[in-house]
């Protein structure tokens, strides 16, 4: 007997009527839950996501406790980076950490091929456990984009101001356009394979590419984009299009070729329909709200919903990642409320 999928937020993805408003958050899967904390007394991130087992029960976690309407794979954008060569640790405290960054035409020339079935298995085995045997809400996968990954691998980890990763991109074009060719490929590559295991929906984290203005995002990065989604939306699953702190992109993110549009705080969903958007809108309550008293995130949540219902097409989502320091008992509380909301 076949388990009943809540199918509600694929709906919404898709711009169809639903009977609630449908919620998941991003960085759901860990971060803030007391269980997730134990783990990673134990275990590194990348030791979690290799334990297909244990990074089901990490994953499907939060769907349990908080009462979303989506799961979202734990895993890092970083995962699929040592299958094409690139040796990355995530240090505790820092994040992506990349000793030999990209930094010549010949350091991306050398760059290879992923093969997820041989080189990522442990991610594919994750998502058939879930959706074969444990989850009761679809499953959102993910991945980083070519910008946001490529200034990990040029500036070596975070960085603030993005500028060794905008001085290839200004003065090597050869190499920044091989560059987002072969991560365009990887993505492309990985993504069909998270699809083909079992996820119902595929989110890109372009997350810093909001350090572009648009000319520049329209000369160097759209066209890949572009591509990516051109050949994923073959595949026949909702995307989600997500950045930070960009605002400036959100028409040219509209032109691609995308269901859903993920925005932060910093744009309102009556700004973003005013402009003329009316592709699915995901968000936007910006995750320190979650740490004020509760009259507070009542009102600035019911604020959303107010803006975000006014025509199919909404999920509910925060403009940014959970922090640890949020309660698990506040997220309970938020999905009450937005699925309450009439």
């Amino acid at each position: 007997m076949s388990r009943q999928i809540n199918d509600t937020i694929l709906k919404a993805f898709r711009g169809e009527a639903t009977n609630h408003v449908p919620a998941w958050y991003m960085r759901q899967a860990g971060r803030s839950q007391k269980e997730y904390r134990e783990l990673k007394e134990k275990y590194s991130l990348f030791e979690i996501t290799h334990q297909p087992e244990l990074c089901a029960y990490v994953t499907r976690l939060p769907v349990e406790q908080y009462g979303v309407d989506a799961a979202i794979l734990y895993k890092d954008i970083m995962t699929p980076l040592p299958a094409i060569g690139v040796d990355v640790e995530i240090k505790k405290g820092i994040g992506p950490v990349i000793d030999q960054p990209i930094r010549s035409l010949q350091d991306v020339e050398r760059l290879g091929e992923i093969d997820p079935e041989s080189d990522v298995p442990y991610v594919l085995e994750t998502i058939r456990l879930l959706t074969e045997e444990q989850l009761d809400v679809p499953l959102i996968s993910f991945s980083g984009a070519p910008f946001t990954i490529a200034s990990y691998m040029i500036e070596g980890g975070p960085s603030k101001n993005y500028h060794k990763t905008k001085a290839m991109m200004y003065s090597d074009p050869k190499a920044w356009f091989l560059l987002m060719d072969k991560l365009g490929d990887m993505v492309i590559t990985y993504v069909k394979a998270q699809i083909r295991a079992g996820a119902r929906a595929i989110q890109i984290f372009d997350s810093w590419v909001g350090t572009l203005n648009v000319s520049d995002y329209r000369t160097y990065v759209k066209p890949v984009m572009h591509r990516i989604f051109s050949e994923l939306k073959e595949e026949g699953v909702p995307l989600i299009m997500f950045g930070v702190g960009a605002r400036h992109l959100i028409l040219e993110w509209n032109d691609l070729p995308v269901d859903v549009l993920g925005l932060d705080w910093r744009m309102s969903i009556t700004e973003a329909r005013n402009l003329g958007i009316t592709k699915t809108l995901q968000g936007n309550l910006d995750p320190a709200i979650l740490l004020s008293d509760w009259d507070t995130i009542e009102s600035r949540a019911h604020a959303i919903l107010e803006e975000g219902t006014k025509q199919p097409g909404f999920v509910f989502n925060l403009g940014h990642g959970i922090t640890p320091e949020i309660k698990p008992a506040t997220l309970m509380k938020l999905t009450e409320l937005i699925h309450a909301y009439k």
